[in-house]
């Protein structure tokens, strides 16, 4: 089973999802607020402490290189699908 496009598609969805987290991490914030408000209360008072942002800026780059590593490396990989091998001897 061919497997590259799959792993292709993964690795643009990291990247969209590290640029996202890294440009905007406010909204992972209300997304979690909205996740803990299912199981506790009051959760509309909390608030993101300038260094969880800082946080969540920095997993969203490493989120994004990742993502835009896989992808080279999956576009290398498949140039090389492509091409005969040459021996040097």
């Amino acid at each position: 089973m061919d497997c590259s496009k799959y792993r292709t598609l993964g690795a643009l969805w990291m990247i969209g999802q590290g640029l996202l987290t890294a440009v905007v991490p406010q909204l992972s914030v209300r997304i979690l607020k909205r996740l803990l408000s299912k199981n506790f209360e009051n959760t509309a008072e909390l608030t993101a402490k300038p260094a969880y942002l800082r946080e969540l800026r920095a997993l969203g780059i490493g989120m994004a290189a990742a993502g835009i590593a896989s992808f080279a490396m999956e576009r290398v990989a498949s140039d090389e699908d492509g091409k005969p091998e040459v021996d040097d001897e």
